[in-house]
């Protein structure tokens, strides 16, 4: 059978290397692993020939750096950093505009030419970098140096802050360490945001009364921008008006939460959530009273643009203009017309 050598790993928010190649039955499984363990990696990844010296040079002459993404099938961390962190616009944004992402299967047989131009597989690459844990992060910089090194998972704000020190070239000033200290990223709440006014399990979502549309906040519990959105711009007096003519429900993007989603279908959160090509959170998709998706907004906006989705919707103006770039920069004159100063960034 294969073991997991959970202990250590789990204590230190990393995976263990695995024994050998055969898989436990469910039940077998620490909490959190998966079995099968395959998780798709982001099809913006480098599809690299794996010859490190020809990836430094084309991330250099393309103003980037080289991140070394080392993982293994059946590693939940490995998995959380790629639904999690990168699920997150910002990360992503980030990663893809400064760094050439290469994985590295800790057990796999491709060859790999490392920076001094030895050919070895990925496995013996991995031991002499002295992979002891998945997911292990390498940065390497213009000449190949190791510039930061992220054994295990990072959560999202520790995690942009290591994207930020080594896009910045950073380490030719202070150490990691001491720039965390000194930015002071802050962290999600970890939790999920359920008012009482929102809709509750068990979530019948076709069985809805009143004939108003419905508001589905797919989300995640670490998730910087979701605390804004209902700490600051859902608490806002308008935005609580607009918010009163929606049925409202918030979603755990990856949950296996059970729902009936307008359709009628029975699913559970995660899965509607991949059916709706949901890529980020927070993202918000707006159902009409029927419950066709009458639009959306994905990731990070400030209240103007969530108040003017809001508004697109209810008043059926989404029907009328099918640009919403107009319909926003409209409702802003018009606001502005009435005395109300509009600032998109706040």
């Amino acid at each position: 059978m294969l073991r997991y050598l959970v202990t250590l790993a789990w204590l230190l928010m990393a995976v263990p290397l695995l024994s050998n190649g055969e898989l436990p039955p469910a039940d077998a499984l620490e909490p959190g692993m998966v079995n099968p363990g395959y998780h798709d990696k982001p099809d913006w990844f480098k599809n690299s020939f794996l010859d490190l010296r020809e990836d430094v040079a084309e991330a250099k002459a393309a103003g980037k750096r080289v991140m070394l993404y080392y993982y293994q099938d059946g590693c939940p961390y490995c998995k959380k950093l790629l639904e999690t962190n990168f699920s997150l616009r910002d990360i992503e944004t980030k990663t893809q505009s400064g760094f050439d992402v290469i994985a590295i299967n800790i057990w796999g047989d491709r060859e790999v030419t490392d920076l001094q131009g030895q050919t070895v597989t990925e496995k013996e690459f991995a031991s002499q970098m002295r992979v002891m844990f998945t997911p292990t992060l390498v940065f390497l910089n213009e000449t190949g140096d190791v510039v930061l090194r992220l054994n295990g998972y990072y959560p999202p704000h520790r995690f942009m802050a290591a994207l930020d020190y080594v896009s910045d070239h950073v380490e030719t000033r202070m150490s990691f360490r001491d720039y965390v200290k000194q930015q002071a990223p802050v962290a999600a709440s970890g939790k999920l945001h359920q008012d009482p006014s929102y809709l509750q399990a068990p979530y019948q979502l076709a069985k809805r009364t009143g004939g108003r549309p419905l508001a589905v906040f797919f989300e995640q519990a670490e998730c910087a921008a979701c605390d804004e959105l209902h700490q600051d711009i859902l608490k806002r007096t308008e935005s609580q008006a607009l918010l009163s003519q929606y049925d409202v429900v918030v979603l755990d993007a990856w949950s296996k939460t059970p729902v009936t989603t307008p359709a009628g279908k029975s699913i559970t959160a995660g899965e509607w959530a991949r059916e709706m090509n949901v890529q980020y959170v927070p993202t918000l998709i707006l159902f009409d009273a029927k419950g066709n998706e009458a639009f959306r907004t994905e990731a990070y906006l400030k209240a103007f643009h969530i108040q003017s989705a809001l508004d697109y919707v209810a008043t059926g103006a989404y029907t009328a203009q099918p640009n919403f770039q107009r319909y926003i920069s409209s409702r802003a004159e018009a606001l502005e017309a009435k005395g109300i100063h509009v600032d998109i960034m706040q």
